[in-house]
């Protein structure tokens, strides 16, 4: 009696124990995944199939290129998966699973920085920030392989000082493929661009104009690099938009301006005299310029000294020197008194 009690306990401790085994079996059964993400150039069954078992690392299908996206009809997996005794694969009633490769992307910056460093270490273009990259053909994103962490290595480059066209090919790391890429590459500069056009004389304001590069050999020596070396300057020459800003392009602003009524100033030791006149030409501070005096209907030269003044400076007067009553006065005094 005592021996069958013993037996129905040992057997009610032991049948949650079963249900549990039961129930792990059940949680165990093989599941589709509705997406998957792979590394590598196979799909495996485990990538597709959740609890695949000891078949999880069978290949059945090519991968999709790095960084793309595949999808494969559920009906695909099933057959493929058939021959290998995956049994009660609960579908969840999808129609088809999603596919992705992984991949690490390298930038096209990247690619565009790496030509300029190529370019600049070999044939001494300057500064790589200064060089321009333009490519015959837009560029594609370039995956590779996640695992992949050394650079792009330079496998032949080739350039032409004279027209700028290069042509390079690098190795993709972790992979047999090249890329190749042709382009032009210049080395610029910054420099100030009119935007709006100007006259002879018009002051140079922020909004007449723009910073910009350039292609260096198109530029003069003394063509002007930053805004502020130009702003509040006046035009010496009419400009036109588009068009890069020199040195020589550039004066002071004019005081005084052609036909424009200024003001004469006539200057002798002690005394001046003011009287209006009218600019005969144009000229900024220090300029030597004509003007008519309203006056006497004279044209008189004077020099340019502030806006809308003008200043002629007279000669000395001679005076004759003191001579003592009792000496002759001699004939050069004479003829000085008489001037």
């Amino acid at each position: 009696m005592t021996r069958i009690a013993t037996f129905i306990t040992l057997l009610a401790l032991s049948a949650p124990a079963s249900a549990q085994v039961v129930a792990s079996v059940e949680t165990a059964k093989p599941i589709l995944k509705r997406e998957a993400s792979i590394i590598g150039d196979v799909v495996r069954i485990g990538d597709l199939i959740e609890n695949a078992g000891i078949v999880a690392d069978v290949a059945i299908f090519r991968a999709p290129d790095l960084g793309d996206t595949g999808v494969v009809p559920v009906a695909r997996v099933i057959d493929a998966v058939r021959e290998h005794a995956i049994v009660g694969l609960n579908t969840n009633g999808l129609s088809e699973v999603t596919v992705t490769r992984i991949s690490r992307v390298i930038p096209n910056k990247e690619i565009e920085a790496r030509i300029a460093k190529a370019l600049t270490a070999q044939y001494a273009l300057g500064p790589v920030k200064d060089l321009a990259i333009n490519f015959d053909r837009q560029l594609r994103t370039v995956h590779v392989e996640p695992s992949a962490q050394s650079d792009l290595r330079v496998s032949s480059l080739n350039y032409g000082t004279r027209n700028g066209r290069f042509d390079i090919s690098f190795d993709v790391p972790g992979g047999s493929r090249a890329l190749r890429y042709t382009g032009t590459a210049v080395a610029t500069v910054e420099t100030v661009t009119i935007v709006n056009p100007l006259n002879r004389g018009d002051l140079i304001k922020s909004a007449d104009i723009v910073v910009e590069r350039r292609p260096k050999a198109e530029l003069a020596n003394d063509n002007i690099p930053a805004a502020d070396a130009a702003v509040g300057l006046a035009a010496r020459r009419s400009l036109s938009a588009g068009q890069p800003l020199r040195t020589s392009d550039l004066m002071k602003p004019e005081l005084v301006t052609r036909d424009s009524s200024v003001t004469l100033l006539y200057e002798v030791p002690g005394i001046t005299l003011t009287v209006r006149g009218k600019a005969i030409e144009g000229g900024i501070e220090g300029d030597v310029i004509n003007v008519l005096n309203i006056q006497s209907k004279r044209t008189v030269q004077g020099t340019v000294t502030g806006s809308g003044r003008v200043t002629v400076a007279s000669r000395m007067p001679r005076i004759a020197a003191n001579l003592e009553p009792s000496e002759p006065v001699p004939s050069n005094a004479q003829s000085e008194r008489a001037e």
